[in-house]
């Protein structure tokens, strides 16, 4: 076995990564194996990404053979356990279950359960539309950054390289090995950044300033949009757009821009305990029995669901579910839903806030 050790001189990290944990307390991991499945491969390779005394440093315990499996592992996880927080990419679903196998077969008591973990691709995954991106591989989100690697081969191509290594050791193979993983684990480092997206959906946003703008579209019908500007969690690394539901946002650094359609005209609220309401044709509106027993039977019937609801000719913001009620619909059978915007909820900035966080979950889940 041996044990190489890094340090990343002058490397920064764009993203606050002390909203996780203390940065001494991270620690990023990647391995290198000869297959998928534990028990019809070898282990060869263990990186560690961790921050110590104002650095950032990589370690690797690299197999020089195939008996090193054990002892790369045992001295692994005691270094392992100084830390909270274990940080990967789609180590929940490969790296994680690998290395507890790994342990299981040489009969070492190692867990993971004192952890706090965090899968960097499960957390960008969700946003892989938003981002204009085929897929959310490492290597296509290190390139979508402009990231370069020194590294040439893929994990695949590397496994015939470990075993004509474990037969043949040469110093400028190995080299090629630990390079690979080497360049993973800075690749891991350098997309951190792309973790604002994460944010960007999954923390408060701050609506600064709101207004109504009226336009005229492209088939010359005027039309009205309420604008918010938003001030995002996190600055964002790229600048992009996105068009869903009628909803446009764009972001650039720490500034977002959402715009949504407003509707100026007659909607329908709906009640629900239509049985306790007579609904009157000539009026085309339902009244509970309790103020409409005066009405002559001839000019009411007995309201349905379809038939109880009162109208309203106001202004009115989409929602796609119940955001906020009461919430109002063309008509009964109609999935489209709305709230109005009267004059209370133009002054409250805080729901508005509320507003654009909902729109912009509803904009990530049509992708």
């Amino acid at each position: 076995m041996r044990t190489i050790n890094q340090t990343l001189e002058n490397f920064t990290i764009q993203y606050p990564l002390e909203r996780i944990a203390p940065l001494d307390k991270l620690l990023f991991i990647d391995i290198e194996t000869t297959g998928f499945t534990a028990k019809s491969s070898s282990l060869y390779l263990i990186g560690a990404a961790y921050y110590y005394s104002g650095c950032w440093h990589i370690k690797q315990w690299f197999a020089t053979n195939y008996d090193d499996e054990k002892a790369i592992l045992k001295d692994f996880f005691p270094f392992a356990a100084d830390f909270t927080h274990l940080i990967h990419f789609n180590g929940n679903n490969f790296d994680l279950p690998y290395l507890l196998q790994k342990c299981e077969m040489h009969k070492l008591p190692y867990r993971f359960d004192d952890f706090e973990g965090i899968d960097i691709y499960k957390r960008i995954s969700p946003y892989k539309f938003f981002l204009h991106t085929p897929n959310c591989k490492q290597k296509t989100l290190e390139e979508l950054l402009g990231i370069d690697r020194e590294d040439v081969y893929n994990g695949g191509e590397l496994i015939g390289i470990y075993h004509d290594y474990v037969k043949n050791p040469t110093e400028e193979v190995c080299r090629f090995l630990l390079l690979h993983n080497s360049d993973d684990m800075k690749g891991m480092l350098q997309i951190l950044p792309l973790l604002a997206f994460y944010d960007l959906f999954n923390c408060p946003l701050k609506a600064k300033k709101v207004q109504s703008n009226r336009y005229v579209d492209y088939h010359g019908h005027d039309k009205q949009e309420l604008l918010m500007k938003l001030e995002l969690p996190t600055p964002l690394p790229l600048t992009i757009a996105n068009l869903s539901n009628g909803c446009y946002f764009s972001g650039e650094a720490g500034e977002g821009i959402l715009k949504v359609p407003v509707y100026e005209e007659e909607m329908k609220y709906f009640y629900s305990n239509y049985k306790d309401y007579y609904y009157l044709p000539k009026e085309d509106v339902a009244l509970h029995k309790s103020v409409s027993s005066f009405v002559d039977k001839e000019h009411r019937t007995q309201a349905s669901a379809a038939t109880c609801y009162t109208r309203k000719y106001s202004t009115y913001l989409p929602q796609w579910d119940i955001f906020k009620e009461p919430f109002f619909k063309r008509d009964y059978k109609s999935k489209d839903l709305f709230f109005e915007l009267t004059d209370d909820i133009k002054k409250d900035r805080e729901l508005f806030s509320r507003y654009a966080q909902y729109l912009l979950g509803k904009m990530a889940k049509t992708y």
